[in-house]
């Protein structure tokens, strides 16, 4: 197996380097997008109880829906190609975002809002500067779990189009070749943890500034 692999990046490495960057930007402006879609509108709703539920009931609805599922939904509505799968990968990574935003927001203490404005500031200045900073390690921890299931969904986004690492994964899965799913298996597994791994650091940074 080492020696296929070899002989593939001997002749193929720029294609595989490709594949790789497609699926790291496919996952990284997903997971963008979803953050400033679903961090403003998790404020929002945390100030609006008479339309949180209906929005956090549909968001739960939609975490049970296969990625699948949604990538297949995305063809026939928006077709096929980078922009559909973007489009398909944002939705899924929305609900961890969402839920974080608005429980962190919804939580919050209400004199420390007291407090804010005890002080003069104005609703969006206690949002920006007391609340959010408070607000931020939920939001991150939501923001790590999104990424780690869009990395991994992102390998499905050659069904519709959307191109990575997953072309090795489907072309090994037809062939029969244990070569190409190990190209695609082992590189989006490492994209996983290290994606982990970072957000996990970053998560222990922002709380304890944050405390």
């Amino acid at each position: 197996m080492l020696q296929d692999l070899q002989a593939y990046f001997a002749t193929n490495a720029s294609v595989f380097f490709t594949n790789a960057v497609q699926h790291v930007v496919l996952s990284l402006t997903s997971i963008v997008l979803a953050m400033l879609i679903c961090v403003p509108l998790g404020v929002f709703i945390s100030r609006k109880a008479r339309i949180a539920d209906a929005v956090i009931n549909a968001v739960n609805v939609c975490r049970v829906v296969p990625s699948l599922a949604v990538l297949a939904l995305a063809m026939p509505l928006l077709g096929v190609g980078f922009l559909p799968a973007l489009l398909a990968l944002t939705v899924l990574a929305c609900p961890p975002i969402l839920i974080n935003t608005y429980t962190a927001f919804k939580e919050m203490d209400p004199l420390i809002r007291e407090a804010a404005k005890g002080m003069g500031m104005s609703p969006m200045q206690t949002i920006v500067q007391v609340e959010f900073p408070l607000a931020l390690p939920v939001i991150v921890a939501g923001v790590r779990t999104a990424s780690v299931e869009i990395i991994a969904s992102a390998s499905l986004a050659v069904l519709i189009g959307g191109g990575g690492l997953g072309n090795y994964i489907m072309n090994g899965i037809a062939m029969f070749n244990v070569t190409f799913l190990m190209l695609g298996a082992v590189p989006i597994a490492l994209l996983a943890i290290v994606s982990e791994v970072g957000f996990s650091l970053l998560l222990k940074r922002v709380t304890m500034y944050t405390s």
